[in-house]
């Protein structure tokens, strides 16, 4: 008991001696603490109640914390860019004159079908003109393509794919005509030409608008919607020509 009252009183004298500093932006010799002498004594830690409080505001200032949160190791997905609008998508852009000459052009399309289901007869002369309306489409997609490419400032040039893309089209518009005494198979060829005419406009020849694209396709699927059922109606109905209707 003696002893531990002498170690006091030296501690005692040695704080005294030595007091406590509190410097707000000091240097670090400032912030040095006779707390670290205490301990250097093998000071009991009863003593360290006694303290002033000014020296915990120094151990405060010397506290670290560190970030305890549980780490997360799940994979992040990574941010896709947003995909771009379909086609078909631009229709509503469309000007509304092309649009609404565009529209009643597709008349010539469903009408002679839709004749032949509300008689129940196969018309063959509605077919024919059907065809020939479907061939003539054909030559003025052609003509779109070559007036596209002439046009100054016009994305499209005057090269060899672009002149060829423009000239397929008639070709297969001919072709039809030549062999029209077979209406069946000049219907067939009217149909692969509007295919492939629709194909070079989207992929291999892709300068126009979005809308124009837009409405090209919905031409095309009007037509070939058209043709395929006049076909169906050759062999579903009995076949009359324009004198068997009057009668």
């Amino acid at each position: 008991m003696l002893r531990f009252i002498q170690k006091f009183s030296q501690a005692f004298s040695k704080m005294l001696k030595y007091p406590f500093t509190v410097g707000l932006g000091a240097s670090r010799r400032t912030e040095i603490l006779s707390l670290k002498t205490c301990l250097q004594q093998n000071f009991s830690p009863l003593f360290l109640r006694t303290l002033p409080f000014s020296s915990f505001l120094v151990c405060k200032n010397k506290i670290q914390y560190y970030h305890t949160s549980p780490c997360s190791f799940k994979k992040q997905k990574p941010i896709l860019p947003a995909r771009p609008s379909k086609t078909i998508m631009y229709l509503p852009d469309s000007p509304k004159p092309a649009l609404y000459v565009s529209l009643a052009g597709l008349i010539p399309f469903f009408a002679p079908p839709l004749i032949m289901l509300m008689t129940k007869t196969y018309i063959p002369i509605l077919a024919f003109t059907q065809m020939a309306y479907g061939a003539s489409f054909l030559s003025f997609l052609g003509g779109i393509r070559w007036g596209f490419a002439l046009s100054e400032g016009s994305p499209a040039k005057l090269d060899f794919l672009n002149l060829a893309g423009s000239i397929a089209p008639v070709v297969f518009s001919w072709l039809a005509f030549l062999i029209s005494e077979r209406l069946n198979e000049a219907i067939v060829t009217v149909i692969i030409g509007l295919g492939i005419a629709l194909h070079n406009e989207l992929f291999l020849l892709p300068h126009y608008p979005n809308w124009f694209k837009a409405l090209r396709i919905v031409i095309t699927l009007v037509a070939f919607l058209s043709f395929v059922i006049t076909l169906l109606l050759k062999d579903t109905y009995p076949e009359k020509g324009p004198r068997d209707l009057v009668k």
